[in-house]
């Protein structure tokens, strides 16, 4: 499955500063006129700025979509194939129900003579890792830097601070002093490959929380900095096997045909014996409302929805394919 390519996501967005953030960069220089700790900066544009690192971005997304489905599923690998759940990526316990990276690990060793192995490390892997990857199988989930759409317009300011101590009330460390950004407009896009339109679903339901402020972005996020503002601008969908036939969406090679306002899972494109050894739902699908067109050169589809309400109403059809799957109504 991950030497194809049947469907993929792209989310447009624009993330603006509710209050102060710092994403500290990794190094201290030796200016003694800069603070202890800096926003992290790079090249962009013709001059150096500030930006929000994808791996940062990717990094809270997962973190909270965890959050997500250990809340509504299970943090161990369920007796059940139907329930939702998400494992600890960092766990190094030996019991293999609570250690993903282990129980893969383990399994590719007991089974090397195994005809499908790539399909059965997906299935076999929770619901998070299969959108970002674990140490068996990759990431389908990619999310690039946020750069600011008007450097002019960042505002950037010092703040100082000191860490007390719990037991004397005293100053343990400190006073020390931060750089944050209080405004200004970063863009970014989120790419997923390959996804279910629960999984999409599931992003959009992280992109909701982080608007609303349910969690943050950076340094010191208990202390009132990072909380961000999301702005949906677009999000594209594009099936690179199909093409626009009769009025259509028709997959090349087959005879299948979908309307122009179907919303396509993976599981759409694969044959039933495929699509089972991914565990991937089989009636992946929902009727929206995008412009759909052929993608340059009329080879491959995409549809588009532009603006927050239009994106919202993408999302909205993609939570409902994930209530199916909490309540197994999907298999």
């Amino acid at each position: 499955m991950f030497k194809r390519f049947v469907n993929q996501c792209t989310i447009e967005l624009t993330i603006t500063p509710a209050g102060p953030i710092l994403i500290k960069s990794g190094k201290e220089g030796a200016d003694p006129t800069k603070p202890d700790m800096e926003f992290v900066e790079t090249y962009h544009g013709g001059g150096r700025t500030i930006y929000l690192p994808g791996s940062s971005l990717k990094g809270a997304i997962r973190a909270h979509a965890e959050r997500i489905v250990r809340t509504v599923g299970s943090d161990r690998r369920p007796n059940n194939s139907t329930t939702v759940w998400a494992s600890d990526p960092l766990s190094d316990d030996k019991d293999e129900q609570k250690n993903i990276n282990l129980y893969l690990d383990n399994w590719k060793k007991k089974n090397k003579n195994h005809p499908h192995p790539g399909a059965e490390l997906y299935k076999q892997s929770c619901f998070i890792s299969q959108m970002f990857g674990n140490t068996a199988i990759a990431s389908r989930v990619r999310i690039e830097d946020a750069y600011p759409v008007n450097p002019k317009l960042l505002k950037i300011e010092e703040r100082n601070g000191v860490a007390i101590d719990r037991v004397f009330g005293s100053v343990a460390v400190g006073p020390f002093n931060f750089q944050v950004c209080t405004a200004g407009e970063f863009h970014t896009k989120i790419h997923l490959r390959n996804f279910t339109l629960a999984q999409l679903g599931l992003i959009g339901l992280v992109l909701r929380d982080l608007n609303q402020g349910w969690f943050g972005l950076g340094f010191a996020k208990s202390r009132g900095l990072g909380l961000v503002e999301v702005k949906l601008n677009s999000a594209v969908v594009q099936y690179p096997g199909c093409i626009i036939k009769d009025e259509q969406i028709s997959a090349i090679g087959t005879e299948t045909k979908w309307p122009l306002t179907s919303l396509l899972g993976a599981g759409m494109f694969l044959e039933d014996e495929e699509r089972n050894r991914y565990g991937f739902p089989p009636n992946d699908l929902k009727e929206t409302s995008p412009k759909t067109t052929p993608i340059e050169f009329n080879f491959g589809v995409q549809q588009s929805w532009e603006g927050s309400d239009k994106v919202r109403e993408l999302f909205s059809q993609t939570v409902e394919a994930w209530c199916e799957i909490l309540q197994g109504t999907a298999a």
